[in-house]
This record gives structure tokens, C-alpha cells and sequence, in this order.
């Protein structure tokens, strides 16, 4: 058949036309019919193939001309022809009137947030006349054994291929040509920066794709990289050496009084000065593109461990130094990505980062500041890091970024990592972070708020300070309306944190009591009501009558039926213990809950919860409340079992259990005789047991041969000297030790008596709201 076979026939068939989904493009579909022939004309064999073509309009804009535009691309594209010409201006004008679809919009912003080094311009001594031929790569190869010049000259045009994808998988394919791009590399890279930057690019653009990565690292690229930047970075210290000395020359020499004026030592120091920028210029080229090769080779974790092995992270942080935008970018691109593992984080808080990130912040280039406040917060999850964000005063820096709606959110992340710790809540008083935290959440509206800007608000508002600054002018007022407006169970925390703070914050709650003790009756969830009742819990107001409040709003049985084991979560049952305890400070509401029968529910709260020293505490205190009165006191001691309960949690290993305890016990001695000898019998012989252990073990030391060496004994007795007086003008020792929390001051020196129950401070102990009884409510630094 293929000698009858004659002639070869091609037909090409338009086919339909349409825009792109994606991209500012037509999509024209066609179909070639390739026939073959005989000799005298008939058909011999034949097939057909679909395709498309793509033609990009790039140009295409609201303000472009779609007619003229459409009568170019018809005259450009022959698979168009001349009679779909309206066909095409309506599609054009369809994508001049088309929004961006979200895939293109993300395109366009992942664009606007990253620096694609193939978009870079090319490097100095990569422009040539010249233009390279995929046809004549052995002629270029045969360049690379010449001189330093020519093997420039080579590499340059094998890089103007390189730069077109389409032509890597035949350079793939050239071993020659790899193999001595590798080798000139491996020995020529340090008498020329301009070929080590060349020849360097060209095996970046095959690391610009995941495929190629096997390439790279079979000629040991990334392992040489490495090398470069460390030998580069340590030329860059030894040019700086020489240019400190001899700007140190030349200023001795201009103080010298002596000195005559010598113009060839200004020329010469101007010449070191360009010399050493020239050096820097160049330098940082070789940087830039090996360090952009070594990010793409660490998409692959183990290669990332390698450079891990090899101090990366190291020689990444010394580049900070650099003033160089675009290499900056790269570098804390690449740190970003490797501060997300625990020992690459770990070797930068050994060096310097935070401080050298410090002063990118702010900057004008906007993928800059981005890229670092991301590494910022991906450093700011480690506490030691955090507190060196302070040290080094970003947090004014990051509270101005609030106003930048490009920043916002990444900064108020930075912020409410800060904010965790207790050591910086109070230095936010000294910054405009707190108005600006209360504008937005006023200009919220209605709208859910932002979980970034609620959380932080919750931290900040647990400083006394900052709940002063928080409720300046109306900004308690607006809070409260829009937390019971929208039942917001997070703003209403943040009020609940700014209502535990005594001072003048509390008083001002007076006007809300109403408010929150109805939403308590409204059985609304459990969550908002845990938040209500926890505010009204913190109110230990003097002024505020709670007789009334529990009257008005029917609250004694609700409190009442709260307190049965199971009858809710137990974050709830111990906030209605706390507000309990609160209401009993008022000798009224003490007297009405006694007589309700609170105090047996209390008790069999008591047992059920006994391995909860949260529990624990928060009941036993509301024991102290119902002695330290007189109308509740005999109730409690001759009604119920609470003493006997007490003498058992008398030696609790929880102290601040102990402490209660210890003083509630005091006043039920004082007025109950036989409680009292029951209570100095177990104090007795619990110490005793203790003076017991002791001497056997001091025995058991035989080289000790005296007991004591010194006058300084246990006292085993005890004597009611002390013990409060019948007309309950002074407490028990309880309030001498006060703990301030969240850096509250407690002031003594007033010449006020902390004692009497009617002031502000109550000596509640410290709650399941945010801290155990058996911790230290704060942190104290010196």
C-alpha cells in the first residue's frame, strides 16, 4: 500500500469557542483530519485528532477598546474565521465584565504575599547579545573548559535556556552538560562569584520544580549552596573588618591637630566604600539565588534536616543583618517555614532572631512586614520568645500595626500570645492597644465578634489596670448592653474578669445587678449562666443590699436546688457555692440562707465533692462567713456536723484549706467550750504524732548527739490568747496574708481596718477562675 500511497492531505475544522474559566483567556477547540492519498486520488487511510488552542488577553482591562481588540485576535488566530467575528467580541466583553472567580483570586493574593523568584530580573553578567539555541547546547558545554570568561559566557546561555520550562526535561536529559555545570561549580566557585551565581540559577530553575529535585541532589547542588553561603557570609564579616579600620584611619586622621589635609586618603576611603557596596551588590545576588535553591529542596523534610544538621537556621538569622529587601523576604520566608518544628525554634531562640526581626517592624514593603509578623507569631507560642518580643519593645510596634487592616488580625495574634502571660498584662496600660480593642469592639455592632479580639480583651481585663481603662467613660455601659443584648457568653467573661478587681471598677456594677441576677432566673445555658453568676459572685460591694437582690429575684431556692450533686456541670455548682459565700458577708442573707437549709445541702455538697479542693475551699469558706456571724454562728455549731467536717480538713495538705479551716475552728473554740476541747485535743495530738516522728528520726542520726543545738522548740501548746473577742470587732488572722492576684496591690498601710466586714475585701481564697487554691494566685518577678 505505501507504494501506491501518493499524496498526504491535512484538513483543519474549527470547532467551538469559549472563554476560559479561570484565566483573562479564549479557548478555541478544533479538529485536524490528516488523510492519505493514492495515486489517482482516492482515499487511502486517514485519522483525526481534537484539540485547543489557549490565546491569553493579558491586556484586557474595563477600559479597552473589545471591538478593536476582538478584530486583532481574529486576524492573529487563523482558526478564527472572519465570520465569528461578534462571537468573539461578545466573549471578550463577557471577560471585561467578569468578576474574579476564587481561584483566580487567590492566585492574585497568594501572588500579592509572595516573592516568586522566577520572577526575578536576571543577575548581573547574565545579559548577552546573544541569543541561545537548544540546537547548539555542545557548543556551549564546550565553553565550560575554557577560561573564567568563557565559561560566563557558556553558563549564561545554557540559563537562557534553563529559564524556559519547556526546555528542562531535554537539559535533563544532557549529562555532559550537567555533569560539567556541577564540576566547574565544585572548583570555580571561589574565584567567581558572577559563575557561581550563574551556574547556581540555572540548577535553581530545575529545583522550581518537585520533579526535578532528584537532579539536584544527585550532583550534591544543595550540599554546595550550603558551603557558599557560609564561606560568603564569612568574606562579608572580613570586608567589614577592613572597612571599619580604615574609616577608624581615616577619622584619627582627620582629629589629629597636625594633620595636613590629604586628599588621596578621602579618595581612598571613597573608593573602599563603593569597592566594599560593588562587593555587597554582587554577593547578595549569589545569595539570593542560593538560598531560594535550598528552599525549594526543603519541601522534602529529610533534605530539611540536613540543612537543620548544618546550622541553616544559623546562617539565616546572621543574613537579617542585610538591608537587601528582596533577599530579606527570602530569608524570613525560609524561616517561617522552619520555625514550625520544635528544634529549628529551639536554635532560634539561642540566637538572636527576635531582636534582629525587631527592627523590620514596621517597614514599607508590605510582603516583608507580613512575612516576619507570621514568623513572630509562629515564635510567639514559646514563652522565652515571647517575653523577648517585650524585652526588644515590639509591643508598641505591634499595637500601631492594629490600625493596618493588612496586619490586624496577624498582630492581634502576636498580642494575645503576649497577653497569656500575667508578667506583660499591665505593660499594655502603657500603649494605645486597650482604646483601640474597645473601638472595634464598639464598632462591631451586632456582629459576632472577632475571636482574636474577644480573647485578647478577656486576658487584658484581668490586669486592675487595664479594667480601669476598659470602663473609662461608657465602656462598661457598652459592654454590658451588648453582651445581654446578644447573651455573648465571651464579652460577658471579659466583664466577669473586669468585675473580680477591687477598686473603683467594682461600685460601678451596682447598676447591672438587677440585670444579671434576672438572666440568672431566665435558665438560660448553663455557659451564659456560669459567666453571670461569676460576675455577681466577684460583687463584694458594702453598699449593695443583697437581702433585697435575693428577695426580689427569688434567687435562695434556685441557689438551694443548684447545690444537689449532679444537678448541673460543676464549673456552675461552684460558682452558685461562691456567690454563697459572697452573700453571707451581709448577716441578713446569712441568717435567710441558714434557715432555708443550705447549710446541710452544702455538707452533702461536701462529701460528694471531697477530692476537689476547689470544693473544698470555696464551702468551708462559706462555713467562716456563717461563724463570723452571731445570727448563723449557733447554727452552725449546734445544728449541724460543720465542725466535726473542719477538724478533719484541719491538717489538709491543700495550706490554703488549712488556712480556713484553721481560723474558722478559732472563732467555733471561742464560743463553744466543747468544740473548743475537741479542736486543742486534735491540734495536740496531731503535733504530738509530728514532735514523735521527729525525735525518732533525730535518733536514728547517731551523729548527732544532742537533740537541739539551739533554744528554737516546737511549742505544743497552745493558749487562747488571741482567739477573737465575743463582739466580733476583729477577725481571725485570716486576712494577715492576703495574696494580690494579676498584679493588684493589697494596701495595708491606710491605718483601715482589714478586718471588718464590711469592707471591700472580702479575703475571699482564690477560685476555680483561673487559679487553684493550692498555687500562687500571681506571678511574682523581681
Amino acid at each position: 500500500m505505501q507504494d501506491d500511497a501518493r499524496y498526504l492531505k491535512r484538513k483543519v475544522t474549527a470547532g467551538s469557542l469559549d472563554v476560559h474559566p479561570t484565566e483573562k483567556a479564549l479557548v478555541v477547540h478544533y479538529e485536524v483530519e490528516a488523510s492519505i492519498l493514492g495515486e489517482g486520488g482516492g482515499h487511502m487511510l486517514g485519522e483525526r485528532k481534537e484539540g485547543q488552542k489557549i490565546i491569553r488577553v493579558k491586556s484586557l482591562s474595563p477600559s479597552t477598546d473589545v471591538g478593536a481588540l476582538a478584530k486583532k485576535v481574529v486576524e492573529e488566530c487563523k482558526l478564527i474565521p472572519p465570520s465569528r467575528l461578534p462571537q468573539v467580541e461578545q466573549l471578550l466583553y463577557y471577560l471585561q465584565n467578569r468578576k474574579s472567580s476564587p481561584v483566580e483570586g487567590k492566585m492574585e493574593k497568594k501572588e500579592k504575599r509572595t516573592v516568586k523568584p522566577r520572577d526575578l530580573t536576571p543577575f548581573e553578567g547574565m545579559e548577552l547579545d546573544e541569543e541561545a539555541s537548544i540546537t547548539r547546547v555542545d557548543e556551549y558545554i564546550e565553553l565550560l573548559y575554557e577560561g573564567i570568561p568563557e565559561k560566563i559566557r557558556g553558563s549564561a546561555l545554557i540559563l537562557q535556556l534553563a529559564r524556559n520550562p519547556d526546555n528542562l526535561e531535554e537539559l535533563l536529559h544532557n549529562e555532559a552538560a550537567l555533569g560539567a555545570l556541577a564540576r566547574v561549580l565544585r572548583e570555580d566557585w571561589k574565584q567567581s562569584v558572577e559563575l557561581a551565581t550563574i551556574i547556581i540559577y540555572i540548577f535553581f530553575c530545575f529545583s522550581s520544580f518537585s520533579q526535578f529535585h532528584g537532579v539536584v541532589s544527585h550532583y550534591k547542588i544543595g550540599a554546595l549552596c550550603m558551603s557558599v553561603v557560609e564561606h560568603e557570609l564569612k568574606r562579608h564579616d572580613v570586608w567589614r573588618e577592613e572597612l571599619r579600620k580604615k574609616n577608624k584611619a581615616y577619622i584619627l586622621h582627620l582629629l589629629s591637630p597636625s594633620a595636613p589635609e590629604n586628599g588621596s586618603l578621602r579618595r581612598d576611603q571613597d573608593k573602599a566604600v563603593r569597592k566594599y557596596h560593588g562587593l555587597l551588590s554582587k554577593q547578595e545576588q549569589l545569595l539570593r539565588v542560593s538560598l531560594y535553591l535550598l528552599l525549594n529542596l526543603a519541601e522534602d523534610t529529610r533534605t530539611e534536616l540536613k540543612m537543620r544538621n548544618k546550622n541553616i537556621v544559623v546562617l539565616l538569622v546572621k543574613v537579617l543583618e542585610r538591608d537587601d529587601e528582596e533577599l530579606l523576604v527570602l530569608v524570613v520566608s525560609f524561616l517561617k517555614k522552619l520555625s514550625i518544628f520544635l528544634e529549628n525554634k529551639n536554635d532560634m531562640a539561642e540566637v538572636d532572631t527576635v531582636e534582629r526581626l525587631a527592627r523590620l517592624v514596621p517597614c514599607d514593603h508590605e510582603d516583608l512586614l507580613n512575612l516576619t509578623l507570621r514568623l513572630l507569631l509562629n515564635l510567639s507560642f514559646d514563652s522565652g520568645l515571647r517575653a523577648k518580643m517585650v524585652e526588644v519593645g515590639l509591643l508598641p510596634k505591634l499595637t500601631a500595626l492594629l490600625g493596618d487592616e493588612n496586619n490586624r488580625q496577624v498582630a492581634m495574634r502576636i498580642l494575645y500570645h503576649i497577653s497569656i502571660d500575667d508578667r506583660f498584662k499591665g505593660m499594655f496600660v502603657y500603649t494605645d492597644c486597650i482604646p483601640q480593642l474597645m473601638q472595634m469592639l464598639y464598632e462591631h455592632g451586632e456582629e459576632e465578634t472577632e475571636a482574636e479580639l474577644i480573647s485578647i480583651c478577656i486576658n487584658l481585663a484581668a490586669n486592675k489596670r487595664n479594667a480601669q481603662l476598659m470602663c473609662e467613660g461608657n465602656g462598661l455601659k457598652m459592654l454590658m448592653k451588648r453582651a445581654l443584648k446578644l447573651k455573648d457568653c465571651l464579652l460577658m467573661k471579659m466583664i466577669r474578669n473586669i468585675s473580680q478587681h477591687d477598686g473603683p471598677t467594682k461600685p460601678v456594677f451596682i447598676d447591672y445587678v438587677g440585670d444579671l441576677a434576672a438572666e440568672i432566673r431566665a435558665e438560660e445555658e448553663e455557659e451564659w449562666l456560669l459567666e453571670c453568676l461569676g460576675t455577681l459572685a466577684n460583687l463584694t460591694i458594702p453598699d449593695l443590699d443583697w437581702e433585697l437582690v435575693l428577695k426580689e429575684y427569688n434567687l435562695v431556692p434556685y441557689l438551694k436546688d443548684r447545690l444537689k450533686p449532679g444537678s448541673a456541670e460543676d464549673d456552675l455548682i461552684l460558682e452558685v457555692v461562691i456567690m454563697i459565700g459572697t452573700v453571707s458577708m451581709d448577716d441578713a442573707c446569712a441568717a435567710m440562707l441558714a434557715k432555708s437549709g443550705i447549710i446541710p445541702a452544702l455538707i452533702e455538697l461536701l462529701n460528694a465533692q471531697q477530692e476537689d479542693d476547689e470544693f473544698v475551699c470555696q464551702i468551708v469558706y462559706v462555713f467562716y462567713q456563717m461563724v463570723f456571724h452571731q445570727a448563723t454562728r449557733d447554727v452552725i455549731i449546734k445544728d449541724t456536723q460543720a465542725p466535726a467536717y473542719l477538724i478533719d480538713l484541719m491538717h489538709d495538705k491543700n495550706a490554703e484549706i488549712r488556712k480556713v479551716c484553721d481560723n474558722t475552728l478559732d472563732i467555733i473554740a471561742e464560743y463553744d467550750e466543747e468544740w473548743g476541747r475537741k479542736i486543742q485535743s486534735e491540734k495536740f495530738r496531731f503535733h504530738n504524732n509530728q514532735w514523735l516522728e521527729m525525735v525518732e528520726s533525730r535518733q536514728a542520726d547517731d551523729s548527732e548527739p544532742y537533740l537541739y543545738d539551739n533554744d528554737d522548740r516546737t511549742d505544743l501548746f497552745y493558749s487562747a490568747d488571741g482567739i477573737t473577742p465575743a463582739d466580733g470587732s476583729v477577725s481571725p488572722d485570716f486576712f494577715n496574708d492576703l495574696q494580690a492576684q494579676n498584679g493588684d496591690v493589697h494596701h495595708t498601710g491606710d491605718g483601715s481596718d482589714v478586718f471588718d466586714q464590711t469592707s471591700s475585701s472580702p479575703g475571699r481564697p482564690a477560685t476555680a477562675y483561673g487559679f487553684r487554691p493550692d498555687e500562687q494566685p500571681f506571678y511574682q518577678y523581681t
